[in-house]
This record gives C-alpha cells, structure tokens and sequence, in this order.
C-alpha cells in the first residue's frame, strides 16, 4: 500500500481523536462548574429557568426558584453556574456596572437635532406649503369619483350575468 490510499484514513482518523478530545474537555469542564457550585450561586438549569442553590448533594442539587418554591434537579439539569453580578442583571434587571452615562445612546432622536432650531421653526420653511392629510367633500372629486364607482358596479353586474350562480347542493334535492 502506497502513502497516497493511507492518507485519507490518516486524515480521518485525526478529525475523529480532535473532535471527541474536544467533546471530553466540554464535559470535564461542565463537571468541574456543576461541581463548584454552592448554596446562595445563582444557576440556570438547561430548560432555562434561573434559580438560587440552597443544598447541593452528591447527585442532586436544591434550588430556591421563588418565595416558598423549592425544586430539586440533578446536577446534570444545571446548564451554567452564574456570577452574582450577572444573576441579579437577568433575574432582578439590577446593574451594578455602571461605569458613565457618557456611553449610553438615547432612545429617541431628540438629542441627534440641532439645540438652536426648535422643530417648529424647521418645519415652517419659507416656501413650504402645508399638506392637510384630512378628507374634505369636494362637489368635482365627488363627482368624479361617483361616475368611477357606478362605472365598476356596472362592470360588476355585467360579470356576475355571464357566470353561473352557484347553488347549494341541498337545494336541488328538496
């Protein structure tokens, strides 16, 4: 056998040894946090719900998910062991982070206008005309649009005496 027909399975062989090496140290680290974790850390179990540790056994864990809700799972159930900053930012909405207020974008553009123009005076522009977006009765308009309307009604008429009426099949059998 020649290089050239080993290498293919040297090659695969290769993938193989680096995709489970990889598997294992995932593993290993997931045991070594679910195994770090202590009564007070916050957790998120693998279904999502986050939850504060009260006792942890050897195969199970206690957690505290509200006022008077105490759920066990097994250790394998615990998803991530979260710092005490990052728990009470998910579960509370409280930020302890927050380093200036320079950073922050706002949430409306009112800080992106000029401060000197007040928006009235921008949008009376010389010249400009103002556009009423209102419906108003107008004797031509409605003229107009009342000649367009008996127009497709006709339209209308006239299609629904060329097709067939369609009947309810009960109806031919009374």
């Amino acid at each position: 056998m020649s290089l050239v027909t080993l290498l293919p399975f040297i090659v695969l062989i290769g993938a193989m040894f680096l995709m489970t090496r990889s598997a294992k140290k995932k593993q290993q680290q997931a045991a070594q946090m679910r195994n770090e974790m202590q009564p007070g850390s916050g957790i998120r179990t693998i279904g999502g719900m986050y939850a504060t540790v009260k006792e942890v056994n050897e195969d199970t864990v206690l957690v505290d998910a509200g006022p008077g809700v105490d759920l066990l799972f097994a250790k394998n159930a615990i998803g991530a062991v979260l710092t005490d900053d990052e728990y009470n930012r998910i579960v509370h909405g409280v930020e302890h982070d927050l380093k200036s207020d320079t950073g922050v974008v706002p949430d409306d553009a009112s800080s992106l206008t000029e401060a000197d123009a007040p928006a009235d005076d921008a949008a009376a522009l010389p010249g400009d005309k103002s556009v009423d977006l209102g419906k108003k009765d107008e004797p031509a308009e409605t003229e107009t649009a009342g000649s367009e309307a008996d127009e497709a009604d006709k339209a209308v008429d006239a299609k629904s005496d060329e097709e067939p009426k369609k009947t309810d099949g009960d109806a031919e059998a009374k």
